[in-house]
């Protein structure tokens, strides 16, 4: 593998983080527009949409591979996902609540092993406990002003996703699949419920402006299809609790984003725990380089299956 495509899961990483986490800025003014699980479905159609689109553009097949494990993905990693985050918004706003979403590594570090053999070993344990402590500062459990239903959903929203996070693995292993044949049947499936649910439950009408346009043309197709199909990517070459840890880059760019746009001040237990969380990630990133260049050949050799062209 050459030392440019080596280092693609890190830039990929890079811009998920950077580009979901300055999505809680946007989702903020976004609700201003629209009600907010109407604010759900109509991104992750969007998403869909562009998704087929970018499918058909680069001459990829559209057809449903492992429609099982696919559509237990999609219920999963976008349905459940979005329903419970955007639940818990609606409960308790969206401060630390939604924040709790990013517990998503505990579960699948806890996931991993028993179902994937997935083991944390050495170093990496160090690396695992800054940047889950360091998580901690930042979430605050202790100081939670938010209803027990709230907490409880946003620790939902965190399960589905470590649940579909394993599931990609899963399938993976055993399937032959395009990532972005994935993405977009996963995007597709997810929807469907989505829209459902947008139409049964009574919220206000959309205001269809200039400005939510733009927000939804980001949200839609940067935010949630092109950053759901970087996580599957990024998935398909680390460890499951590996990608799930480096993406706690993201609520430390949603904070900073937040905080410079809202001109709000920072708590010492933030900066503490961007601090632990920027710590942990440069250590799994040293320990992934050293790994790397003390076995070249055996990155990706292990995988049965290859994305296609």
């Amino acid at each position: 593998m050459s030392s440019y495509r080596r280092w693609l899961p890190a830039l990929a990483l890079v811009v998920l983080s950077l580009t979901w986490g300055y999505t809680w800025v946007l989702a903020k003014h976004g609700l201003v527009y629209a009600p907010p699980f109407a604010f759900a479905a109509e991104r992750c159609v969007g998403a869909a949409l562009a998704l087929v689109i970018a499918v058909k553009l680069s001459g990829r097949s559209l057809r449903l591979v492992a429609p099982g494990q696919t559509l237990a993905i999609g219920l999963a990693q976008v349905t459940g996902f979005m329903v419970f985050q955007t639940w818990a918004l609606v409960e308790g706003g969206p401060g630390k609540t939604a924040v709790l979403i990013f517990t998503m590594p505990i579960w699948t570090l806890l996931m991993a092993w028993p179902i994937l053999g997935e083991r944390v070993r050495g170093k990496q344990w160090l690396a695992a406990a800054s940047t889950l402590t360091g998580l901690l500062l930042i979430i605050e459990p202790w100081d939670m002003h938010a209803t027990l239903l709230s907490k409880i959903l946003g620790l939902m929203a965190a399960l589905c996703w470590g649940i579909g996070t394993i599931l990609i693995k899963r399938l993976r292993s055993t399937t032959s699949v395009d990532l972005l044949t994935l993405t977009t049947w996963q995007m597709i499936i997810g929807a469907v419920p989505l829209v459902l649910l947008a139409i049964l439950v009574p919220e206000r009408a959309t205001e269809w402006t200039p400005s939510y346009f733009g927000i939804l043309a980001f949200m839609s197709i940067a935010s949630t299809a092109m950053c759901w199909w970087l996580w599957i990517y990024i998935l398909d070459r680390v460890p499951a609790w590996e990608a799930s840890l480096s993406v706690l880059g993201t609520p430390v760019v949603a904070i900073l984003s937040s905080r410079l746009t809202f001109g709000e001040e920072f708590k010492t237990s933030e900066l503490a725990g961007i601090l632990l969380i920027g710590s942990g990630l440069a250590l799994l990133s040293l320990l992934s380089w050293a790994a790397s260049r003390r076995h070249p050949v055996a990155l990706g050799a292990d995988k049965p299956v290859q994305e296609q062209a």
